[in-house]
C-alpha cells in the first residue's frame, strides 16, 4: 500500500511554498501524483458598497476583481508547477469557485491524502479558511496532513509519534497512515492517562496495536504516560519535543455535534499549537 496521488491545497499566502514542499517530499517518497488545487470565491461587490451604484461602475469594480483574481491565480499556479517540475513530481492543477470546503472535500475524496495549511487569521488568502483543514477531515472522509503556519520540515514521517486511546478514530487514523508508518525509522504509540482495567485498551495498553503494526513492518516503541495534572495536549507536545518527533498521527473525534467536540479540547490545543506536521483522519 502507497499513496498515489495527494492533494494540496495551494493559495496566495506566505506558507504555500512549505505546503508544496511539503506535498512534494511525500509524493517523491511513494511515486505519487500531486494535484495543485486552488479556490476562489466568484466576484462580487463587498457589502459596504453604496447602495444604487451605477451599473456601469459596478461592472467596472466587477471587472477589476476578476482581474485581480486572475492574476493571482497565474502567479500561484507558475509557483506551484515550478517547484513540482523541479522535484520531478507528475503534477497537474486545478482551480474552483466557491465554498472551499465543498471544493477541497470533492477533490480530497479523489486523493488518497490532503495537505493543508495550519489555518491564520493573519494570512488568510483565497479560497482560504481559517478553519479549513479541520472542517475538510470531517467532511471528505479522507485524511488530512496539516502543515504548521511556520518553519521547515525537510523531514516527514521518519520519526513518528502516534497519539492512542484504542478509539475508533485513532483506529481509523492508524490505518490511513500506515504507508507512512511502514516507511518510518521510529514510530511510538503513546497512551496518554490510560485507566486501569479498560477494556478497550486491553491488558496492557497499547501492546495491541504495537502487534499489529509489527506484523506490518513497522518498529513500535509502546509508550504510556499518566498524569492527571497536566492536559493531554501538552504531554504530546512535550513527547514530540523529547522524541524528535516530525510527524504527529491522531483521529479527528466526532460524536454528537460533531464540529463542537473537533473544535474542542486535545484536538483544538494541539491544531492552535502544533510544532510538527499533523496526520489526522476521520
Amino acid at each position: 500500500m502507497a499513496y498515489k496521488d495527494i492533494l494540496v491545497v495551494t493559495d496566495d499566502t506566505p506558507r504555500c511554498e512549505e505546503q508544496v514542499n511539503v506535498a512534494l517530499k511525500l509524493a517523491a517518497r511513494h511515486d505519487a501524483h500531486v494535484i495543485g488545487l486552488m479556490v476562489q470565491q466568484q466576484a462580487h461587490l463587498p457589502q459596504y458598497a453604496p447602495i444604487g451604484i451605477p451599473k456601469g461602475l459596478r461592472d467596472e469594480l466587477l471587472e477589476r476583481q476578476r482581474q485581480i483574481a486572475e492574476e493571482v491565480r497565474g502567479r500561484v499556479r507558475e509557483k506551484f508547477e515550478r517547484l513540482a517540475n523541479a522535484a520531478g513530481v507528475p503534477n497537474e492543477w486545478h482551480t474552483a469557485d466557491g465554498d472551499p470546503v465543498k471544493a477541497v472535500s470533492l477533490f480530497g475524496r479523489h486523493a488518497d491524502l490532503a495537505v493543508i495549511g495550519q489555518g491564520s487569521r493573519e494570512h488568510a488568502g483565497y479560497g482560504t479558511a481559517r478553519d479549513l483543514a479541520e472542517q475538510v477531515v470531517l467532511a471528505s472522509g479522507r485524511p488530512v496532513l496539516v502543515v504548521p503556519r511556520v518553519g521547515t520540515y525537510p523531514s516527514i514521517g521518519h520519526r513518528v509519534l502516534v497519539a492512542w486511546d484504542a478509539g475508533r478514530e485513532a483506529a481509523r487514523a492508524v490505518a490511513d497512515a500506515l504507508p507512512l508508518l511502514k516507511g518510518a525509522e521510529h514510530v511510538v504509540t503513546l497512551a496518554a492517562n490510560p485507566d486501569t482495567g479498560d477494556k478497550q485498551h486491553g491488558e496492557l495498553p497499547g501492546a495491541d496495536i504495537a502487534r499489529h503494526l509489527a506484523r506490518h513492518g513497522v518498529r513500535v516503541d509502546i509508550q504510556r504516560v499518566s498524569s492527571r495534572d497536566v492536559p493531554i495536549a501538552d504531554l504530546l507536545l512535550n513527547r514530540i519535543l523529547d522524541e524528535s518527533i516530525d510527524l504527529l498521527v491522531m483521529g479527528a473525534y466526532g460524536h454528537a455535534r460533531v464540529r463542537e467536540i473537533w473544535l474542542g479540547g486535545v484536538t483544538k490545543r494541539l491544531m492552535e499549537s502544533m510544532t510538527v506536521p499533523v496526520f489526522v483522519s476521520h
